[in-house]
């Protein structure tokens, strides 16, 4: 066997994510829900619970904010399960989505669970190549999505809308970065995967031989490879399986944005639910620069910042108001990955890592 490939399937036996510590999945919690007590006890006032009350009709729309989820998740699961062209089973595809999110859940946002999503694809049988495509194709759907919708977004709602409040100009620096980081990811992605794989591969070496990103280049030169790996693989794709992955790729994130809609509904009549679903997508790509896992305490502290002034109570009270809100907003879409991958990673572990491999420097070469 090639020194290059063994060395390769020694990295996908050993990767990381077998040293996932409990105090990881502790962390984002404790960081979360502190912020939210904080903020909630600032800004306390009994008034809050005159309008935040569990009713038989809040009941109903927190139930309508866990189907969105259900959505988000489904849209991934079909889209991964069309990536394989039906290699992967439904419960595959959702351990899969399970763990990957996971490992987003307890990792800075900037870098999320994409580093390690080749090594489940594969665990679950799928050749390296394929997976590395798989999942290339996925952050290539996942940056269109942001692409695309953002600007319409924006020009649908309009820049003071959007960005309204004492906070606005330092919340739209925030966007503007986030957007610019993601669009250039898919420029560039797409030019590897689409024109110059070769071309791309080299570029992304050269770029980490520089003695300020030599401690990278490992994992640079695997990135080069997983790109012209995928680049061969989606070659084989119709027409309608971009049109079907990208429908799959709209549910999924449109769900999660329709989340913070069903939760304000819950306990308020919103004059501009648009206004909230754009705020929420802006919100998402303000997340890309939270160095915290998962964005914990950035999130909340955004969410209720940059919605407090859409619910019609008193402005004294909004701040508060919104804190409560941003926890069942958590609740709802964050806390859930972290239960799911506890729950599931330890024994996908042992099941996947059985075989045992040898120490790098004793294996056979060529």
């Amino acid at each position: 066997m090639p020194v290059r490939a063994t060395r390769n399937s020694f990295l996908m036996e050993n990767n990381p994510v077998g040293r996932v510590r409990w105090w990881k999945i502790a962390l984002p919690v404790l960081l979360g829900l502190g912020l939210v007590a904080w903020m909630i006890a600032r800004d306390f006032d009994p008034a809050i619970f005159r309008h935040v009350r569990f009713t038989g009709h809040a009941l109903l729309f927190i139930l309508l904010a866990f189907l969105f989820m259900v959505g988000r998740d489904l849209g991934y699961i079909v889209r991964i399960r069309l990536f394989s062209r039906g290699e992967l089973g439904w419960r595959q595809a959702f351990r899969i989505i399970m763990l990957w999110e996971f490992t987003s859940a307890v990792t800075p946002s900037a870098i999320g669970g994409t580093g390690v999503a080749v090594v489940f694809v594969h665990k679950e049988g799928l050749p390296v190549g394929r997976s590395a495509a798989i999942v290339m194709l996925t952050s290539f759907f996942d940056e269109l999505y942001f692409a695309l919708i953002f600007p319409i977004v924006f020009f649908i709602v309009g820049g003071d809308r959007l960005f309204a409040g004492p906070m606005g100009h330092e919340l739209m620096l925030f966007a503007a970065i986030g957007y610019g980081v993601k669009l250039a990811y898919l420029l560039l992605l797409s030019y590897g995967l689409f024109f110059n794989p070769l071309g791309l591969r080299w570029l992304i070496v050269k770029l980490f031989s520089l003695p300020v990103l030599r401690r990278w280049r490992a994992g640079a030169v695997r990135a080069g490879a997983d790109i012209v790996r995928s680049a061969v693989e989606i070659r084989r794709y119709r027409p309608m399986f971009w049109v079907k992955s990208f429908a799959a790729t709209f549910l999924s994130w449109s769900s999660r944005y329709l989340v913070a809609n069903a939760l304000f509904m819950a306990f308020f009549a919103l004059s501009d639910q648009f206004l909230v679903f754009a705020r929420q997508l802006a919100m998402w790509i303000m997340m890309l620069v939270a160095p915290t896992p998962g964005g914990s305490g950035f999130a909340e502290y955004v969410f209720t910042h940059f919605l407090n002034d859409v619910i019609p109570v008193d402005a004294s009270i909004q701040v508060g108001t919104a804190a409560v809100i941003a926890l069942l907003w958590r609740l709802v879409t964050y806390y859930p990955y972290l239960v799911m991958g506890a729950l599931i990673l330890p024994r996908w572990l042992r099941q996947s890592f059985r075989r045992k491999t040898q120490p790098i420097e004793n294996l056979p070469s060529r």
